[in-house]
């Protein structure tokens, strides 16, 4: 059994996902604005698949995508953590990071609060090499976090799994390196 990791930051705990995480999760993904810059928004059915299989990542694994819970309200908010993404990317294998937040919650450093735990765990408990980050063109936001984590632009991409022409296609590639491993 892996050790379960749930990092946490003076305002947030990043947590394993339990039942009631489901429908906010699932308010946030119907979203058109929160899923601006991914193909499209997530149906209920959909949504609790992602959840319950970031579930079972942790559990197998003992880090992924945690849930992101507020430590003064106890609400669920989003999303931030680690993943091997499957897609056949130019770049895989690799551990990315990544976030999703409900837009109520935007704007006030949470993305880039959890980001940094999550890179704690990465670097000094998993002792990755490095982490990566990408997003669609465009997407400033998501850049910034990445830019505030000290991430440096590795790259422009095609993003494999949506078509030719599709406006979402053209991506941005991040990496941070384990502090411990630079000279």
């Amino acid at each position: 059994m892996p050790t379960i990791y749930q990092p946490e930051t003076p305002r947030l705990l990043l947590r394993q996902w339990q039942p009631e995480d489901r429908e906010p999760f699932a308010a946030m993904n119907a979203d058109p604005e929160v899923m601006k810059y991914f193909p499209r928004t997530f149906g209920r059915e959909e949504s609790d698949r992602i959840a319950q299989l970031c579930e079972e990542l942790i559990r197998q694994l003992g880090w992924g995508f945690w849930a992101l819970e507020l430590k003064e309200t106890g609400e669920f908010i989003g999303f931030t953590g680690l993943h091997a993404p499957t897609d056949p990317l130019p770049f895989v294998p690799c551990i990315e990071i990544g976030w999703r937040l409900a837009k109520s919650h935007w704007g006030k450093g949470y993305a880039t609060e959890a980001a940094q735990a999550t890179l704690k765990v990465g670097f000094e408990q998993l002792h990755l090499e490095e982490i990566l980050s990408f997003t669609a063109v465009g997407n400033h936001a998501s850049v910034a976090v990445m830019q505030r984590l000290g991430m440096e632009f590795v790259e422009h991409f095609e993003h494999p799994a949506l078509p030719e022409g599709h406006p979402l296609r053209p991506h941005l590639l991040y990496k941070k390196v384990n502090p411990d491993l630079v000279n």
